[in-house]
């Protein structure tokens, strides 16, 4: 049985040049970064090494760059920091109806110990508008999170004129760019963000390693309390297999941001074969030009999402419904869009990458043709 892994927003495989710089890593340097002798030179140099490679990918300095365990980490230590480190100037946050759980449960966390979050909402392609976000702001808003780049439908933000808001009111501004990070161009001097998310296993990286990018200037307290690693900004020894890992990850990015339009072009010829093959049966969810290039989340009619996926497991894509006894529940970013439960309810997110071919897409029409008509 042929599979098509179609599930590239969910995780990445590992890119053979990441595994290839990470193996010296499992044998020989061994040592621990934040010792003098030499066992920890080469681990040392290749932490550093691997910051500036990940800057590089955003613009950022190598010392604007700290590593954390993943984009959840990152976004948790923002969002609890800078409401920690400001509460004398306010305890107003704004956010979006469709960010990632991991903006909303800190948030939700935050609201018990006094917060007030304002959660504005998007249109009916899941973009914010500014003006939307102007309206939001008070005297004691002290944070605005919104995500770059939507996970399930690939929507992009106008992060740069958001960022202009921010900047005009003295508020800080964060984006969650995990989703975004490799496949568009990022770079933080252009879009003015204070912090930005990066995850690894969204580019080709190991599971368990991320980023966070704090513009030189601002100040935050470590949210992991311990030694001095990391410029003091997260105690614990460095995990320097995935921190290198990240690095190559984020250097090989750079490189192949040059190919995703091929990506893109595949992403619609997938969507044409899907209406051809589905005539007036498909829905496309999302942003129709302001998306990311490998994201096609698209509607069936008349269909569960979670049946369609049963029927054609050699496919492997996610779902923006789940049923359970018999009831469909959409998923809170289909919901913001105003979708309604007979159109959402056969929705599917099928996110293509590096490594995926026209003959997948292909076989992956040809298989949900002939199981589902």
């Amino acid at each position: 049985m042929e599979q098509i892994y179609l599930d590239y927003n969910a995780s990445t495989p590992l890119a053979p040049e990441v595994v290839e710089a990470m193996t010296p890593f499992l044998t020989r340097h061994y040592g621990n970064p934040s010792t003098t002798h030499f066992a920890a030179s080469e681990a040392k140099k290749a932490v550093e090494f691997a910051r500036r490679q990940t800057g590089a990918l955003i613009g950022a300095t190598a010392d604007e760059i700290i590593f954390t365990s993943g984009g959840s980490e990152s976004n948790n230590h923002v969002i609890k920091n800078v409401y920690e480190c400001n509460t004398h100037k306010g305890s107003h946050i704004i956010t979006t109806t469709i960010e990632h759980p991991a903006v909303h449960a800190p948030l939700e966390y935050l609201k018990r110990k006094g917060a007030k979050v304002t959660y504005v909402d998007v249109d009916q392609y899941g973009q914010v508008s500014v003006e939307d976000i102007r309206q939001a702001i008070r005297k004691d808003t002290i944070l605005i999170t919104v995500m770059h780049a939507n996970n399930e439908i690939g929507t992009i933000q106008p992060i740069a004129e958001i960022s202009k808001l921010a900047k005009k009111h003295n508020i800080f501004f964060h984006t969650d760019a995990a989703q975004s990070i490799g496949k568009v161009n990022v770079n933080v001097k252009d879009i003015g963000v204070d912090f930005m998310s990066i995850a690894g296993h969204k580019l080709y990286a190991p599971k368990g390693i991320g980023a966070l990018y704090i513009r030189k200037g601002v100040e935050l307290d470590p949210i992991i309390h311990g030694a001095g690693h990391e410029s003091g900004m997260r105690a614990g020894t460095e995990n320097v297999l995935h921190i290198v890992g990240l690095g190559a990850a984020c250097k090989s990015a750079k490189e192949q941001l040059v190919n995703m339009g091929k990506i893109h072009a595949l992403r619609d010829t997938f969507y044409r074969l899907l209406q051809e093959a589905f005539p007036n049966q498909i829905r496309l969810n999302g942003h129709p030009t302001a998306c990311l290039p490998n994201t096609l989340n698209v509607s069936f009619a008349n269909r569960i999402g979670e049946e369609i996926l049963q029927a054609v497991p050699e496919i492997a894509a996610s779902t923006g419904s789940a049923c359970h006894s018999g009831k469909v529940k959409l998923s809170p970013v289909l919901k913001a869009m105003r979708i309604s439960q007979d159109e959402g309810k056969g929705t599917i997110r099928f996110s293509l990458g590096r490594y995926t071919t026209k003959n997948e897409i292909e076989e992956a029409v040809k298989l949900l043709k002939n199981r589902l008509t």
